[in-house]
């Protein structure tokens, strides 16, 4: 009876991890009902990272926090023993943008914090914080303002949030901050190396993204680095320049800076949480996969993660995607024995979104038929 460990990505904008992962699961069964197939699905700290807590045994704690604009938002995080996951993209990431529309300049980090805040006070010790797909270039400081920091001007007054206020910060208090996080241990999950500022910096790279012009990428850059110099006038430290610094604009900054964060691949945490390792053991085949294989994905994405993880254990692992733009020789020393698309089967991209779930049954008769029958497994793409 063969064993299959299927850990995929969410494919973005059409299917979640787990109804990915049960389709391919179907498929399979469809060719051998007797396999037994296991799904956990992975993230790689930006959306998706708390259902895949979830899938893992976590239990689910809703709340109430600020969007990235300021209206409130219902949120999730989850929870094991003292150990709290947190999305960033679930509460102040570009998803919960009302009608999507950019506030590059004002947008905050706030509910972020509100939600650290809810987790340390119903008893967790330790935090693991996702910050992919962030709204905004606040430079953390919306997260720190609702775990207690205060933000002043010259004046005395307190500035409002976003990014363009941080021009006017002159003073910060901690006090209230280091009273409430006392001996909490934060972890961010990040697959950046972009630092703070300048060009490789939060505002000049990821501020397009976020619907900043050059006018306001300029402003924003000038304001981090205003804000990363009162940060290190008050700390003592200057951390603008470690890598990932500039993570979910600059979320990543305020967290090693201010809450003595530990930077993490955003994937090993997310393998870590759900016992990777252990679901490993005894596997003959792991399928993994995201909507798109591309370059990006072999720069800390969540399939090249599994995929590591898969080929260190000495399991092959074949991937499914909606689209991949890798060549074969690139797959392969990733890791990856072979790469199944949706587009290979069904050229019509839009059926691709609409009827992505019974395509990847498909995809998994595919794949029972090529690497889990009595055969030596198939090296072939399809593409």
């Amino acid at each position: 009876m063969p064993r299959v460990l299927i850990a995929p990505d969410k494919f973005k904008g059409s299917m979640t991890a787990a109804q990915v992962g049960a389709a391919v699961a179907a498929g399979i069964r469809q060719v051998l009902p007797d396999a037994s197939v296991t799904v956990v699905p992975v993230a790689d700290g930006g959306d998706g990272t708390v259902a895949a807590a979830v899938a893992a045994g976590f239990a689910a704690i809703q709340l109430v926090a600020t969007g990235p604009t300021g209206a409130p938002v219902v949120t999730t995080y989850a929870r094991r023993d003292d150990l709290a996951v947190i999305e960033l993209a679930d509460v102040s990431g570009l998803l919960r943008l009302p009608d999507g529309k950019f506030a590059p300049m004002s947008a905050t980090s706030r509910g972020t914090g509100e939600v650290i805040a809810a987790a340390v006070d119903a008893g967790c010790r330790r935090v693991v914080l996702g910050v992919g797909g962030s709204a905004g270039t606040d430079g953390g400081a919306g997260m720190l303002r609702a775990l207690g920091a205060r933000l002043f001007d010259a004046e005395g007054s307190e500035i409002a949030d976003g990014g363009a206020a941080l021009a006017e910060v002159a003073t910060i208090d901690l006090t209230a901050l280091r009273e409430r996080t006392a001996g909490i241990e934060f972890t961010v999950a990040c697959d950046v190396d972009n630092p703070l500022t300048g060009p490789r910096g939060a505002a000049a790279v990821y501020g397009p993204q976020k619907g900043a012009d050059d006018r306001q990428v300029t402003a924003l850059d000038a304001a981090l680095t205003h804000w990363a110099d009162t940060v290190a006038a008050t700390t003592g430290t200057d951390r603008r320049d470690i890598p990932g610094a500039g993570a979910a604009g600059g979320v990543g900054f305020a967290a090693v800076a201010v809450l003595d964060a530990i930077l993490a691949p955003g994937i090993e945490l997310v393998l870590d949480l759900a016992d990777f390792s252990d679901h490993l053991s005894g596997t003959d085949l792991v399928i993994t996969g995201e909507g798109t294989l591309d370059d990006q994905t072999l720069h800390g994405k969540a399939p090249a993660g599994v995929a590591a993880a898969a080929h260190a254990a000495g399991v092959p692992v074949v991937a499914v995607c909606g689209r991949n733009t890798l060549l074969t020789n690139r797959l392969h020393a990733a890791g990856f024995a072979a790469a199944y698309s949706l587009v290979a089967i069904e050229p019509d991209v839009h059926r691709c979104f609409t009827e992505g779930e019974e395509l990847l049954k498909r995809l998994g008769t595919h794949i029972a038929k090529q690497h889990l029958s009595r055969r030596r497994p198939s090296t072939a793409l399809l593409l």
